[in-house]
């Protein structure tokens, strides 16, 4: 059987399927295969994983729940039995099962582990046991968790988490719901690898998935998935995130890549216009014009002396600008302030391609004028993209940010609908949703992003990369969506040069941005 992918880095995009999809797949491969075979197959397939990230690994512990997933580890158990490792594994809730038989096949995964002679017991490893561990297990609890782990489970995940040991999720860490990626109660494994059984499951890549599952493989069992039409949620592969970043043809000039007018910098912001400038510039666009609310802009900062290339603008120069080329592309908000607001009513009504940030969305928000206006605007098929972090997001949906944090995916598909613009809900695995209901999930990017100025960075990057792209050829949603999927898988991969516990400031993000499209093969605009 050929060795789990790992999912983080693969160029093509992956389908993520639900719990119920799971399930059904499930039920018709195990139907379709002899008895039993199924579950050894995932736990084989657990034996390869373990002996792959853990080669040298003694001691093992493995907390096998009541159901199938526990069978899942109880196979492995046997596996890893077989090869030589001391396993020691604790059968967890079986007793609370309510006088339950467990399913066939977890019972004969149970009783193929004690004919092995497998050292199975009812509990939890003491410290001699844990300072001697090599690998820990958690195949406790598996897909369509949406309850936090209680009583022996509980007790159980706070066990593997404070083991010492690396830990290899099965399937999905136990108190993460794998559809969501929530870790509702608070009780969740954290994990250093997971392997996710016959079909990539949405949880693991967002909310609080990518902490909690550490690496994440995938392993079809030999299993054909479901057809890939049928999954609503994707997570953007390499190749698809940078298709819209081509080499530029010999015969192009400025006006062939477009002009990104940047609207923002209110007093004291003015920053964060430049930074948005900044990066449409590099992004791709062929002019930038940065508009700034602040009179600072127009007095104190005539030129952008680092950056010369920015052309700094009143706002009065806005909407006559955008009457003169009606194919310019717009971002609003990034440090705007309450001014923005002002400018918000024409842009709405008349801006081609519009990506709003920041104040922005607070602004709109605040007015249902404004947010009537960006609905009709994406009635009259005017495409938007829209960049909430949680709590903005919050504000647009009348939730609040724990509600969106939730469900992430079902928050950023909602925002979609309900505005008819394609929505970045940036984050842990941000999610791109457009109205239809298409959603796809970042790989990229971790914490280290968490700086001031890096979304102003991102809003410009995307408007310049928007600009650059032609106005014939798929629809202009679909056009917007691929944009900030390629825009935000960009914008993540750059932080992933840094050093592991160092933020990459904003400034400096943007050459960051830079290297990751040259590092790819493709030219840089600059």
């Amino acid at each position: 059987m050929p060795q789990p992918q790992r999912l983080l880095d693969l160029p093509h995009t992956v389908p993520l399927f639900d719990a119920e999809a799971t399930r059904a797949l499930e039920a018709r491969a195990a139907a379709a295969l002899p008895e039993h075979e199924l579950m050894r197959r995932a736990g084989h397939a657990l034996a390869r994983l373990a002996r792959a990230v853990a080669p040298h690994a003694r001691h093992a512990w493995i907390a096998a729940g009541p159901g199938n997933n526990g069978g899942d580890g109880l196979v492995l158990a046997s596996a890893l039995h077989a090869a030589g490792v001391e396993v020691h594994v604790t059968l967890v809730g079986h007793d609370a099962a309510g006088g339950k038989a467990p399913p066939a096949d977890a019972a004969w995964a149970l009783a193929q582990a004690h004919a092995a002679g497998v050292r199975i017991g009812s509990g939890l490893p003491g410290p001699e046991v844990r300072a001697s561990l090599d690998l820990a297990v958690d195949a406790l609890l598996g897909v369509g968790q949406r309850r936090p782990p209680a009583g022996a489970i509980a007790e159980a995940v706070r066990a593997l988490n404070a083991c010492g040991a690396p830990v290899l999720a099965v399937d999905t860490p136990t108190g993460l719901a794998s559809d969501t990626g929530a870790a509702p109660g608070g009780d969740c494994v954290r994990a250093a690898h997971t392997l996710t059984l016959l079909c990539p499951k949405p949880g693991l890549f967002t909310g609080h998935g990518r902490e909690h599952a550490g690496d994440i493989w995938f392993d079809a069992l030999g299993c054909d998935m479901p057809d890939p039409g049928a999954a609503r949620t994707e997570l953007a592969g390499t190749a698809a995130a940078l298709a819209l970043l081509p080499p530029r043809r010999h015969l192009a000039h400025k006006g062939s890549y477009g002009d990104v007018h940047v609207a923002g910098g209110a007093a004291g912001m003015v920053g964060a216009a430049l930074l948005a400038g900044r990066a449409a510039s590099v992004a791709g666009a062929g002019r930038v014009l940065v508009h700034a609310h602040s009179s600072d802009a127009g007095g104190v900062l005539p030129v952008d002396v680092r950056h010369p290339e920015l052309m700094l603008r009143p706002v009065a120069e806005l909407e006559p600008s955008l009457r003169e080329d009606a194919r310019a592309t717009v971002v609003a908000g990034c440090g705007g302030g309450t001014e923005v607001a002002q400018v918000l009513p024409a842009l709405l009504s008349s801006a081609c391609r519009l990506v709003l940030d920041a104040d922005a969305l607070n602004a709109i928000a605040r007015d249902d004028a404004l947010r009537e206006q960006l609905r009709h605007r994406g009635a009259r098929g005017l495409p938007t993209i829209l960049t909430p972090h949680p709590l903005e997001a919050a504000r647009l949906l009348g939730a609040t940010s724990a509600e969106v944090q939730a469900d992430r995916v079902d928050a950023a598909r909602r925002l979609a609908a309900g505005t008819g613009a394609v929505v970045v809900l940036k984050g842990s695995g941000t999610v791109t949703a457009s109205p239809a209901g298409r959603a796809t999930i970042n790989p990229s990017g971790d914490a280290r992003l968490a700086t001031a100025g890096t979304g102003d960075v991102l809003a410009g990057w995307l408007g310049g990369l928007w600009a650059a792209q032609p106005h014939d050829g798929p629809p202009a949603l679909e056009r917007a969506h691929d944009v900030a999927v390629a825009g935000v898988f960009v914008h993540g991969r750059a932080v992933e040069s840094c050093g592991p516990r160092r933020p990459l400031v904003a400034s400096a993000l943007i050459d960051a941005m830079a290297k990751v499209v040259d590092d790819f093969g493709v030219s840089s605009p600059s």
